[in-house]
């Protein structure tokens, strides 16, 4: 995702006028390899991403955080969250 932020800036950049990047021309063998890189960058990392099993990884950390939370809340509202009634009990005396 940072490198498509760094792409579009780029391009905001460039068509506002701004700094060195305002001077840099779209034609093919001109400066256009300097617009796409970060976009290429980008494409590169989501494969990699994909391939290496990162992306599944995380999908899975948060689905396990959401079942764990589901059930400390479930547990909480039946009234069978023995921790946290230990704990307000300590905290009272």
């Amino acid at each position: 995702m940072l490198f498509v932020f760094i792409g579009v800036v780029l391009i905001v950049l460039n068509l506002a006028g701004i700094g060195v990047v305002g001077t840099w021309n779209w034609q093919l063998f001109g400066d256009l390899w300097k617009f796409a890189l970060p976009f290429f960058f980008a494409a590169v990392w989501w494969i990699w991403s994909d391939k290496s099993g990162l992306n599944k990884r995380r999908e899975m950390a948060r689905m396990e955080k959401k079942k764990t939370d589901r059930r400390k809340e479930n547990l909480a509202s039946l009234g069978m969250d023995t921790r946290a009634r230990r704990k307000a009990q300590k905290q009272q005396r």
